[in-house]
């Protein structure tokens, strides 16, 4: 399918010789300046007051800081394909590209260079900002009024257009368009539209499905077997409380997480990944929604907020830096699903059994070391040695396979010896029945390590579970043991 609109005349029909293409939003899906700033981040989080200093000076010294501070691969870069094509054409027809943006100019030379595509580069120098009336005045200079086409995909962009030869837009609106239209001297435009809507990514990226591991929170509320109104909306309260700042954290993760996703065969479609959503949202709404779950975990009091304190810190340390110790990343993830259930303690009031705690641990410790074998499957079939910024290699397979497995067995020796306790005896009108829930958890535990040491597994086992129909065939078979036991079957 042809992504070209043309208006007026086709870019053959302009008589520059001179393609003259944008970076941020067009050549790539992305922008350079957020690239650089989470590219730093990600490596050290100081970074962040060197940066603010550099602002005060300006953006273009802002931009060369950063581009220091947090190095980007051109090579990993989501690269507009139409765009890349478009140049291409442009060349094979006689003509010349050049990439002028205001991005630094290390950064530009070095993409150009990756590329392979363009006869020169230009940006900015770390003094001045090579953007809007400044460009326009360059490329006049250099080029000549109406001496060269001009792809871009901004209103910043208006200046240039109206002294180019020829204006290609990049999925620019129709307000945009038409501005364009009427401010082009020669008359001469282009549209190229290769963006496709920005709510399904945006919700991607929020991961919904994730909201699942939140469910936790209503354990407490089913193992008390405390049914009424307000323990239920207290639990329910916390379950979005929780929900909305996870997905804020998933949302800092994915953009710490830039180079290692975009090096993964499967995270690399990941909205910011892939360029689908613009890394500038992410910045606005990862604190946004952190501060809306805040408010919601204050509702439910200070002790509830603190734990989601707790959560937080913690999930942002593990984006940081936990995520690439070795073990401590494990523990650390384990160790977080266990905090949902104190949180659903806590917000419900409803006081906390050490069994389940013990349980939790050592059962989230399984489904954390499998997620790390499943990344290491991934990455031996790709012919690599290690997991892709994280502390493991290939060789460790077999222990870290043994970790999961003897974890997994061990959280089912602790339910075995909490079905023997007077608390349960108390709760159930028979424990007979609650037998079967060990059978079934050593079935899936062992199909769990089984699928994942066959590559079949995805990233999460959580996710994956919630997808596999064996997985929710056991989930019901759980579910009506524990049934049984509370109605007194097979008493």
């Amino acid at each position: 399918m042809d992504n070209r609109h043309e208006f007026r005349s086709a870019s053959a029909a302009t008589p520059a010789a001179v393609l003259v293409v944008d970076l941020d939003g067009t050549l790539i899906r992305s922008d350079m300046l957020y690239e650089s700033f989470w590219a730093a981040l990600s490596r050290r989080w100081t970074c962040l007051f060197s940066a603010l200093a550099a602002l005060r000076e300006g953006r273009a010294p802002l931009k060369r800081r950063l581009g220091a501070l947090g190095p980007v691969d051109p090579a990993l870069l989501p690269y507009n394909d139409t765009v890349l094509d478009y140049i291409r054409r442009w060349r094979a027809g006689g003509g010349r590209a050049v990439l002028v943006s205001a991005a630094d100019q290390r950064l530009v030379e070095r993409i150009a260079g990756h590329l392979a595509l363009f006869d020169e580069a230009h940006g900015s120098d770390g003094a001045q900002n090579l953007k809007g009336g400044r460009k326009a005045a360059f490329l006049t200079q250099r080029y000549g009024e109406g001496g060269f086409a001009y792809v871009g995909d901004a209103a910043a962009d208006l200046s240039v257009w109206r002294v180019a030869g020829h204006a290609v837009t990049v999925d620019a609106g129709p307000g945009l368009s038409r501005r364009v239209e009427a401010g082009t001297g020669t008359g001469s435009v282009e549209h190229l539209s290769t963006r496709s809507g920005r709510a399904a990514p945006l919700l991607r990226a929020m991961r919904p499905h994730q909201w699942l591991k939140n469910l936790l929170v209503f354990l407490p509320m089913l193992a008390a077997q405390q049914f009424d109104a307000a323990t239920f909306g207290q639990s329910l309260l916390a379950f979005v409380a929780f929900s909305v700042i996870a997905s804020s954290v998933y949302l800092l993760n994915d953009l710490l997480d830039l180079a290692a996703d975009r090096a993964h065969p499967r995270k690399r479609h990941r909205p910011f990944a892939s360029g689908a959503l613009p890394l500038a949202w992410g910045t606005v709404l990862a604190p946004g929604l952190a501060l809306t779950g805040f408010a919601l975990a204050f509702a439910l009091g200070p002790a509830f907020a603190a734990v989601m304190v707790l959560y937080y810190g913690f999930t942002t340390a593990y984006s940081f830096h936990l995520k690439r110790r070795l073990v401590v990343d494990i523990c650390t993830l384990a160790g977080l699903y266990t905090l949902r259930i104190i949180a659903g303690a806590v917000a419900t009031g409803i006081p906390l059994s050490v069994w389940l705690l013990a349980f939790s641990m050592f059962f989230f410790f399984a489904l954390a070391a499998m997620k790390r074998q499943a990344e290491l499957v991934s990455a031996a079939r790709a012919g690599g040695r290690a997991a892709h910024g994280r502390d493991y290699r290939v060789d460790d397979l077999p222990l870290i396979a043994n970790m999961a497995v003897s974890s997994g067995y061990i959280s089912v020796l602790v339910m075995a010896l909490y079905l023997n306790t007077g608390a349960v005896q108390d709760l159930y009108a028979s424990t007979t029945p609650l037998w079967g829930i060990c059978l079934v958890l050593l079935f899936w535990i062992s199909r769990m390590v089984m699928i994942t040491h066959r590559g079949w597994m995805d990233d999460d086992p959580v996710v994956f579970a919630a997808r596999d129909r064996v997985s929710l065939i056991c989930a019901a078979l759980i579910f009506g043991c524990a049934l049984a036991g509370a109605a007194g079957a097979l008493a």
